[in-house]
């Protein structure tokens, strides 16, 4: 593959984009700029699972499905890398070589120097974003490799700009970070829906309120917390009056370690990022990995 981004503008609907898998992540992405106006036929994903592919069909008219790399693959300004961290080395087969093209990864794991590897450019970027972006409120830390001009940067920018809001963070390592708290966070988040709903439900309320009271208290919480100049720490305590209600159950949370169990949980995360890294990162860039 050989493109030149840096002369397409990142707004252009007429930028060539390539995605290697077809999942959830890929799907936002694909949803995003085609409600930006993007064309569809200038969007091509690669994507082996037949259902998959026939929902792609059906959801997406005039992106091109395939279900194996082709020629057209060397067509794209952007590569896009949506697969599983232990499907990349195989993924990657097809396209090894002497490759130019701008690159973004948006798998857990692989690090760039095993995408660079793999694909022979020198040109990635990798995006960790979360599953908010599936209806445009998600956020997704980057980082980018040396040879990635600001161009390309405006380009990652752009295309993910229609699935919620990006950082950029300094270092690599960072994204393992990044992964453990914003990755993974949308599942600490239900954790506690779950947790708040049932004691709900033990308390008398349906299970449909309990769960509507639920959403709506954390989302508009997370709602004030962003407008907020205030930090969590001060909005919690303007809700905490000593003696009272939210005193009582906060008093329990720090009783039994709640704040503490949270930090933990999220440091295991960032282990795990790191061991995934490890494990197939290496492995995926010889394509010999086994998994």
């Amino acid at each position: 593959m050989s493109s030149s981004p840096q002369q397409t503008p990142a707004s252009s609907p007429a930028l060539r984009i390539a995605f290697i898998g077809g999942g959830n992540m890929a799907s936002a992405i694909i949803g995003g700029l085609l409600r930006s106006g993007h064309e569809a036929a200038r969007l091509a994903v690669v994507e082996p699972y037949a259902p998959q592919r026939d929902k792609l069909r059906q959801d997406f008219p005039g992106v091109a499905v395939v279900a194996q790399a082709d020629s057209s693959l060397g067509e794209a300004d952007l590569v896009v890398w949506a697969v599983k961290p232990q499907m990349f080395g195989e993924a990657a087969a097809p396209v090894q070589g002497s490759d130019t093209s701008l690159h973004l990864s948006v798998m857990a794991g692989i690090r760039s120097e095993a995408i660079s590897q793999a694909t022979g450019s020198a040109r990635v970027v990798r995006a960790m974003p979360n599953t908010p972006a599936l209806i445009g409120q998600g956020i997704a830390g980057l980082f980018a490799s040396a040879a990635v001009s600001a161009a390309d940067r405006q380009l990652v920018e752009a295309v993910l700009a229609p699935t919620g809001r990006s950082l950029w963070v300094a270092a690599e390592a960072d994204l393992d970070a990044v992964t453990a708290l914003s990755g993974s966070g949308p599942a600490y988040f239900f954790y506690m829906v779950e947790a708040m709903m049932a004691a709900g439900v033990e308390m008398g309320l349906p299970a449909g309120q309990a769960r509507e009271l639920a959403l709506a208290t954390c989302g508009g919480a997370a709602a004030l917390g962003m407008q907020s100049q205030e930090t969590p720490t001060v909005l919690r305590e303007r809700v905490t009056s000593k003696g009272g209600t939210t005193y009582a159950a906060i008093t329990s949370m720090e009783t039994d370690g709640v704040g503490a169990a949270i930090q933990r949980a999220v440091k295991a995360a960032q282990r795990r990022a790191v061991e995934l890294g490890d494990e197939f990162g290496g492995a995926a860039a010889s394509g010999t990995g086994k998994h």
